[in-house]
């Protein structure tokens, strides 16, 4: 037997996970685990470099389950979501080694189970991303989803309560999943994807609608999309520091790979714009739509009310996939580009973002921003990094976000659909607003006297975060370069591809050139430096102390304003919107709990086996049907 480049791919992964579990109690296991992620992202830019970027490679390895072929290969999706996912590994994995290494071994974490939770991740994702049919995507879901669990339930306490509340929205979502793959089988008498995209064409609008109501809440719970968000945010905020950074970059953008292999490439955009709500003008397309900007808004405005720096962060994670989604689903050229473009941009600055915040609890053993403040000058390259991140994330120049959040609300203009634009550039608000409270709160202002000897994080932990942060920065520069693989994974998945230049896009409907963009701004800037420096003279005041009104402030005085930040925006939002949504959690709680005591009385009568036969012939008589 031959073995393919995807054959060493999942090797070597297995290898590294094998590594991390007989030797992952070593001191050196944390520098050899990253070193053989390195491996395996050379082997997935070696794909490419043969041309498998744009193609497709298949395993040797296939076999039977129950009449149903397992199979895996690579195409350019599965290529794509793999360079985020072993990149992110990568980074993640150098960050933790080292400083933060010792530092977490010393508060009682357990580093050996970390690299295996992180090295099992990683195999379980990279299974997922080769599936080859539904079968094997099923399979690999679940690996993910328990994966997941063992990274997120690593600190104890709150974080293990978070993993589990994951783990049973993961559990619900993979029922609705298995449920639509019997339906599927019950259509098609195969899971394999060449005979689900024929067997689409000849479906009844009832049973597309059934499946992508089973397909898009099954991946939706993954993803984080409304209402299934709830689990999210404490999940990946208690995680431990890489770990978070991991998680957020990669984890939940494993719902958008599998919504874009089933509902886009295998049901396709057409078929689904032809689902029709009854008695509305609204299809399932307009659905997906309005629940794609209901995850951007209401998540953001949560990340605001949030005084714990990883909460913040994690909440925005929510609401930038829900960008991805809505580019996704506009389906033209610059929609999907948009919103596939914001899967590599949104990995790049999270992952940083998690990790300059994680940088500042090893210094100061916190990420409350009440008590915090003013660390610019003793953690300069720090504040670069989350400077660099936070204009990202918002959506500015000159950083990578900008470009694919303007994919996105350019199609939604070309496309006619100014509500959807309104309502993303109301999230685009919220997002520019709460991570200024994320800067400010951290780095700016008055020093706290505690602080006064804190020093910047130490270099095993900053290279990986100088790292993407200049890959923000030259993807904000050159977007031509993700591009042309988003362009491949248009193609394979049944999307218009877009037209793009190193420095960004062609189209009648609206170009643009970031070259052209961030020399325009940047010479601005140096205008504006000229003009600062040289129109007097100023005098430097300790930052320990501060000046305002006529006075001199001393330490003991606290000036800067943290605490609270935005209250008097949160006393107009209110807190109805996430409210609404747990008390939604809680009825279903409630009804699972009044069904199972049902169920159970109906059990333990004398006529059990009977109503479980029942029970049964229903079930099978349903899925053949």
């Amino acid at each position: 037997m031959t073995l393919t480049l995807l054959d060493e791919l999942l090797l070597f992964s297995g290898a590294t996970l094998l590594v991390a579990l007989f030797i992952g109690r070593g001191l050196a296991a944390g520098w050899m685990v990253t070193i053989l992620y390195g491996g395996q992202l050379l082997t997935l830019l070696k794909m490419a470099a043969l041309g498998y970027g744009g193609g497709i490679i298949a395993s040797s390895l296939s076999f039977t389950v129950m009449g149903q072929n397992l199979s895996w290969r690579f195409d350019a999706l599965s290529w794509f979501f793999a360079l985020i996912t072993l990149g992110s590994a990568l980074l993640s994995s150098w960050f933790a080694c080292g400083a933060w290494e010792r530092s977490y071994a010393k508060q009682g974490g357990n580093i050996w189970l970390f690299h295996l939770a992180m090295a099992l991740n990683v195999l379980s994702m990279l299974i997922l991303l080769a599936s080859g049919d539904l079968l094997s995507l099923f399979i690999g879901w679940e690996l993910v989803s328990w994966a997941g669990f063992l990274l997120m339930a690593l600190a104890g306490g709150v974080a293990t309560q978070a993993a589990m509340r994951y783990i049973t929205y993961a559990m619900a979502g993979g029922m609705a999943i298995f449920g639509g793959l019997a339906l599927v089988y019950s259509s098609s008498g195969s899971l394999q994807l060449d005979a689900v995209l024929i067997a689409v064409e000849s479906m009844s609008t009832t049973k597309l609608w059934l499946l992508v109501i089973l397909f898009g809440g099954g991946f939706g719970v993954k993803m984080g999309l409304l209402p299934f968000h709830l689990w999210q945010a404490p999940a990946y905020a208690e995680t431990p520091g890489p770990g978070s950074a991991f998680l957020g970059a990669i984890s939940s953008r494993m719902g958008l790979f599998a919504i874009l292999l089933v509902l886009v490439k295998l049901f396709g955009i057409v078929n689904i714009d032809s689902l029709k709500i009854p008695f509305t003008l609204i299809d399932a397309r307009d659905l997906l739509a309005w629940i794609a900007v209901f995850t951007i808004i209401f998540p953001t405005f949560t990340a605001m009310k949030q005084n714990d720096a990883r909460h913040l962060l994690a909440w925005h994670g929510i609401g930038q996939g829900g960008y991805m989604l809505l580019g996704v689903v506009v389906a033209d050229a610059m929609g999907g580009a948009g919103g596939l473009l914001h899967v590599f941009n949104h990995a790049t600055y999270q992952a940083a973002l998690f990790m300059a915040v994680t940088a500042v609890i090893h210094r100061t053993g916190t990420a409350d921003l009440n008590k915090l403040g003013g660390l610019v000058v003793r953690m300069p390259l720090s504040f670069m990094v989350l400077l660099i991140g936070i204009i990202g994330l918002a959506g500015l120049p000159p950083m990578n976000g900008f470009v694919s959040k303007w994919l996105v609300y350019r199609s939604l203009l070309n496309e006619g659909m100014p509500l959807l634009f309104l309502a993303a550039v109301i999230g685009t608000l919220g997002t520019i607003l709460s991570v200024y409270k994320l800067i400010h709160n951290i780095f700016l202002g008055q020093l706290r006297v505690e602080h006064e000897q804190v020093k910047e994080a130490p270099w095993s932990m900053m290279a990986p975060m100088l790292i993407l942060a200049a890959i923000i920065f030259i993807t904000g520069l050159f977007p031509g370069i993700p591009l042309a693989w988003v362009a491949s994974v248009q193609e394979v998945v049944g999307l218009p591809a877009t037209d793009y230049t190193l420095g960004g896009v062609e189209s009648v409907s609206g170009s643009l050139d970031m070259i052209w963009v961030i020399g325009v701004l940047f010479a601005g800037f140096g205008i504006g430096a000229v003009i600062f420096y040289s129109a007097g003279r100023s005098k430097r005041v300790h930052q320990l102390d501060n000046y305002a009104g006529g006075h001199f402030l001393s330490a003991d005085v606290r000036y800067q304003y943290s605490d609270n930040f935005y209250a008097g925006l949160m006393h107009l939002v209110g807190g109805w919107y996430r409210g609404s949504f747990l008390w939604l959690e809680k009825s279903v709680i409630s009804l699972i709990d009044f069904l199972s005591l049902v169920m159970q009385g109906l059990y333990r009568r004398a006529n059990a086996e009977f109503y479980l036969l029942s029970t049964a012939l229903f079930v099978m008589a349903w899925v053949v049907i």
